[in-house]
């Protein structure tokens, strides 16, 4: 007999090995977030040269990869698992499952087409970052999809948000990219003081410093409405305490570089945060 559950997720799975992976999953990542906080980043875009350039120098530091081969280990691995679910014999039955890996292959192929296209880079990025990173996507991305698979067997939820999922899934994607570009015109190219970084302007920059990430967490919660299962739920909250924790830490590092920064200007949500 299946627990009760709210009408929007699957009744949980009868396996302590998912619930295990849904409460590392969201408290890893909210570790994470609160790491961020304290100032211990993540050494990747602009604090690699705030934290682990330093740690570099200082204890000889470990591999190094450019920035946009890093950027690459970190995403493609997970857009090879989505798209290779769909080669896998009864991995992707039904709708549901068909949907979540499209879209889980969309976001990481948007991703990877952004580093090859988009992004301007500068400098390296340590490997065991492209590593962790790579690893969290990677592990996330087959979780959700085992999980969903898994699901199968379970009664539907009352409330179906697979469709309106889809929608909050594009609305994050296409806010992400957007100011992903507007981002990319801000660099400037052969760098100069502070590796070329200005204060963001457009779009939601005008409002918070990385409405970015919040399109991000847009996308992750269009994931979970997908999928409905508490696994991609788990997911999606851990990464909106990651990114509200990198969020505030970025908001952070452009009012200490720039005496002009905006006091009116949030972290990741207009007027809230």
């Amino acid at each position: 007999m299946w627990a009760p559950s709210p009408p929007f997720l699957y009744p949980p799975l009868a396996s302590a090995f998912v619930a295990a992976m849904s409460a590392v999953s969201v408290a890893s990542l909210a570790s994470l977030g609160l790491s961020e906080l304290r100032g211990e980043h993540m050494a990747y875009s602009k604090f690699w040269h705030v934290v682990a350039g330093v740690k570099q120098r200082q204890q000889g530091g470990g591999a190094l990869l450019p920035s946009r081969g890093g950027m690459l280990v970190a995403y493609a691995p997970a857009l090879v698992a989505a798209l290779a679910s769909f080669a896998v014999p009864g991995a992707v039955d039904g709708t549901r499952a068909q949907l979540l890996s499209a879209a889980l292959a969309v976001h990481f192929l948007k991703r990877v087409l952004e580093v090859l296209l988009v992004h301007r880079y500068s400098g390296s990025m340590p490997l065991s970052t492209a590593l962790t990173i790579s690893s969290c996507y990677l592990f996330n991305s087959v979780a959700m999809i085992y999980v969903q698979h898994l699901s199968r067997g379970l009664p539907d939820p009352p409330v179906d948000l697979r469709y309106p999922g889809v929608l909050v899934f594009a609305i994050g994607v296409g806010g992400n990219f957007y100011h992903h570009y507007l981002l990319s015109r801000l660099r400037a190219v052969g760098g100069g003081n502070d590796k070329g970084y200005k204060i963001p302007r457009g779009g939601l920059f005008e409002l918070v410093t990385c409405p970015h990430y919040l399109f991000e967490i847009l996308a992750f919660f269009g994931f979970a409405m997908i999928s409905q299962t508490v696994f991609a739920l788990s997911v999606a909250f851990g990464t909106a305490a990651y990114l509200a924790g990198r969020s505030c830490a970025t908001r952070r590092w452009y009012a200490s570089k720039f005496d002009e920064f905006p006091a009116r200007i949030k972290a990741l949500v207009p007027y809230v945060l």
